[in-house]
């Protein structure tokens, strides 16, 4: 199953790589990533962080590099998309590829960076190769690995010292229409540098219906007391795969707050690793996701207290219908020395429907003694004396049952500090749950 993707391999380095500008150390970075693939391949159902999720439709399609000369989409068509209008920065790209005609950085203060890793590795590679691989490593397993290999494009963010960006930075990355099996690995780099500030948005989206793997990491990083907030919505076509690793790595007295909407992909799994690498750092790691027929997502989280006097807080809800499926994930590690941790997670989800399901495997590691955590998980049905509430107070069955199922997903949208976000997510969690037409009929 891993020959094909090994041949693709060859091929690619064999075309140059996808650049030729690309710095010396890159190379043998990439073959060491795929030297990793080839040793371990796509992990199975035996093994235990993937026994829900099975990736062999994945192993099994014959996924391809696309040529780089495929027709661009216009900012009209992207303009459902954008966050804030045409005016935010942005970065777009299209089909993994950094698309300049259709980003902006116009307004950012100086010394920030918005724009593809391509062209920072060709122009800035000591800045690049600070960071890059550092976090995400391609040893996690076979997919990070081949995300690894093919390193050759993707965003890059990089905001100095003491630097404060008011608007949020958009990372869109869009599947257009294309023939075969397209396959992309984009490569994602953020350095908030000591103190500074920004939102960044991650938004992944499809044009099309092609069954495209997207296969990304995104690696983010905060110095000493700088402010984040990374907002990460996932709305493919439903016949797409997208596998992602996100991992962030925090400095002394930051605060990061992120939250992961999954809406799209007929098979999603996301691993996000969040290490609270120094005294004082803070997090929020929040979650949503609405599916329907067979649509499945596996959410693996890591939050690792690495040092004393941190705090995290995370939530994730799912609501599934038909036969969607969702696997939950989440770990939390309070390392030897790590006092004074403060920690709480909860998964919730919501099934509606008998074929849904839902899996969920809260887990703490505590190896420190002065600590307070906690975790909770809850999986079922509507509560039905909310639903005879609803009704006695003169609503149908399917407005109360919508209502209860909107109420249950606008506790993290609510959180979502970007309104332009917040309002699209808004609005598309109402059209699943066809909150509109029945509030027209009443």
């Amino acid at each position: 199953m891993k020959e094909h993707f090994l041949a693709e391999y060859r091929a690619f380095v064999g075309n140059g790589g996808g650049s030729a500008r690309a710095p010396a150390w890159l190379k043998p970075l990439r073959a060491r990533a795929i030297a990793r693939f080839a040793e371990v391949g796509f992990p199975t159902t035996h093994q235990e962080a993937w026994r829900f999720t099975s990736v062999q439709s994945i192993a099994e399609t014959p996924f391809s590099l696309i040529p780089p000369d495929t027709p661009l989409p216009t900012l009209d068509d992207l303009a459902p998309l954008l966050v804030g209008g045409r005016a935010t920065p942005r970065a777009v790209f299209v089909n993994g590829r950094f698309a300049p005609d259709l980003s902006s950085a116009q307004g950012l203060p100086d010394g920030v960076r918005l724009g593809g890793l391509a062209a920072a590795l060709a122009a800035e590679p000591a800045l690049v190769e600070a960071h890059l691989g550092k976090y995400a490593r391609f040893d996690a397993h076979g997919f990070t690995a081949l995300a690894t290999a093919f390193l050759a494009d993707g965003a890059f963010v990089s905001v100095p010292a003491k630097t404060i960006i008011e608007a949020p930075l958009q990372l869109l990355f869009v599947a257009t229409a294309v023939a075969g099996h397209p396959m992309w690995h984009p490569r994602n780099l953020i350095v908030l540098g000591r103190e500074a500030r920004a939102t960044v948005v991650e938004t992944y989206a499809g044009l099309g219906d092609a069954a495209s793997l997207t296969n990304t990491v995104t690696e983010l990083v905060l110095g000493d007391g700088a402010r984040g907030e990374h907002y990460r919505v996932q709305r493919e076509s439903p016949n797409a795969y997208h596998v992602a690793t996100t991992y962030s790595h925090q400095g002394r007295d930051s605060a990061l707050e992120s939250c992961a909407v999954v809406l799209g992909a007929g098979l999603s799994r996301h691993d996000l690793t969040a290490v609270l690498g120094g005294t004082g750092g803070y997090l929020i790691l929040n979650g949503l996701q609405v599916l329907g027929g067979r649509q499945h997502v596996d959410h693996h989280t890591c939050i690792d207290h690495a040092q004393p006097h941190c705090e995290s807080h995370e939530v994730f809800n799912g609501i599934f219908d038909a036969e969607a499926r969702g696997v939950f994930n989440g770990r939390i590690i309070v390392r030897p020395g790590a006092q004074r941790t403060d920690s709480k997670q909860t998964n919730n989800n919501l099934l509606l429907s008998r074929d849904a399901r839902a899996d969920s495997q809260p887990q703490l590691e505590i190896y420190a003694d002065d600590v307070k955590c906690t975790h909770g998980s809850t999986v079922g049905p509507l509560d039905p004396t909310a639903l005879y509430y609803l009704r006695s107070r003169g609503l149908g069955a399917e407005a109360a049952r919508a209502l209860l199922t909107y109420g249950f997903g606008t506790e993290i949208l609510a959180r979502v500090g970007v309104p332009d976000v917040r309002t699209q997510l808004d609005r598309i969690v109402r059209e699943r749950l066809h909150m509109d037409s029945w509030q027209q009929a009443t």
